[in-house]
């Protein structure tokens, strides 16, 4: 069966996550992350996309960008892709694809996923086991959105400004919202951005008519009852 085009629509969010292939490992170390991260700001700065929220993990990464056209986010992943395996492949001796194929993403085209996938993003190291608490992992937004860093590179959000009048209001607010994830949310995040359906309703104005944003009724299809069953059952 033919896959679906990644569905984009201009103005909204986009949940991103690029997986190594096979589950393999594509960050072994601090040094593999600052390339992979170095060479993403080069993409994400030549392609206009502006970033919200990102982590590193072992073998996937997950980042929320709003970018100003399908083709951005595409090109911007194409090459930050390409020169962070022919890196990863110099560096360990090895040959051959290190990622899983072309990255999922979906359209967040509710308000209320734009600050869960914020949440989801950088609540990712806890939920894997590696750290109890998500300002132990380095490797994301979180430090940032509570104001224990500046990543001057990130471009946060307007829901994300919504949460205080200051800089202390927002980050004390997203620090007291990281603690109430609920386990349904997760599941809801990663099944549609998996399989590219629109997150968190149906795709506003601007969605292209031709790609489908949600999945089809179960089942089949109802039969309209033509003329002479109309009679039948009057």
């Amino acid at each position: 069966m033919a896959r679906l085009a990644r569905l984009f629509i201009p103005g909204c969010p986009q949940h991103v996550i690029h997986r190594g292939h096979n589950r393999m490992v594509v960050f072994l170390d601090d040094e593999d992350r600052q390339r992979y991260m170095g060479w993403l700001l080069e993409g994400l700065r030549e392609h206009d996309i502006a970033l919200h929220a990102w982590v590193l993990m072992g073998n996937h990464l997950h980042m929320l960008w709003t970018a100003p056209s399908a083709a951005a986010g595409s090109g911007a992943m194409a090459s930050v892709a390409r020169r962070y395996a022919q890196h990863y492949n110099r560096r360990y001796a090895r040959s051959g694809t290190i990622w899983e194929g072309r990255y999922r993403s979906t359209v967040v085209t509710s308000p209320d996923y734009v600050l869960a996938c914020y949440r989801y993003i950088d609540l990712n190291p806890v939920r894997a086991g590696l750290v109890e608490h998500p300002a132990a992992w380095p490797w994301s937004s979180y430090l940032h959105h509570t104001g224990q860093r500046v990543d001057d590179f990130i471009a946060d959000h307007p829901l994300y400004w919504d949460l205080g009048n200051t800089p202390f209001e927002r980050q004390a607010a997203y620090a007291r919202f990281c603690q109430h994830e609920r386990a349904s949310e997760v599941e809801t995040i990663t099944r549609d951005t998996l399989r590219g359906w629109a997150l968190g309703g149906p795709a506003p104005e601007g969605a292209p008519p031709s790609r489908r944003a949600a999945p089809l009724p179960r089942g089949r299809p109802r039969k309209t009852p033509g003329p002479s069953e109309e009679g039948r059952h009057g």
